[in-house]
């Protein structure tokens, strides 16, 4: 019996929808980041819309560069508050400033890294067309 419909999806259909592997939502559960899945009488998975939006969630936390870690910590506030996503909000904002400020110290480093690379390139570029017996 297939359950997908608008409203209600298996995992492989969730997965799909995803972009992600049927194993990723389910080590998602096993970590806690999301709450488990309903299951029917028969014990498949069945996911809601309420659902897809949390895995969003959580992928969009990923693709922002947060640790499992840090997601885990926002995933037990958001337990905790009784899935209040305002409760989430300054904490999400403190684990995204800090990112953020890790990410602008990388940029400067591989800025100040680029610079070296482009002065030392030049040096030796002109110190070999400056040696004897040097094809130019």
């Amino acid at each position: 019996m297939r359950l997908s419909n608008e409203e209600l999806m298996q995992i492989s259909d969730l997965a799909e929808k995803l972009g992600i592997t049927a194993r990723t939502i389910r080590l998602y559960e096993k970590m806690g980041l999301v709450d488990p899945p309903n299951r029917t009488e028969g014990g498949v998975r069945y996911y809601e819309k309420s659902d897809v939006k949390r895995f969003k969630f959580v992928l969009k936390l990923k693709t922002l560069g947060l640790s499992l870690d840090e997601m885990k910590e926002l995933a037990d506030i958001y337990r905790k508050e009784d899935k209040i996503p305002d409760k989430i909000l300054p904490r999400l904002l403190e684990l995204l400033d800090t990112h953020l400020q890790s990410i602008r110290q990388k940029v400067a480093t591989l800025k100040s890294l680029e610079t070296e690379i482009e002065a030392y390139r030049k040096r030796v570029a002109e110190q070999g067309l400056s040696e004897p017996g040097t094809k130019g």
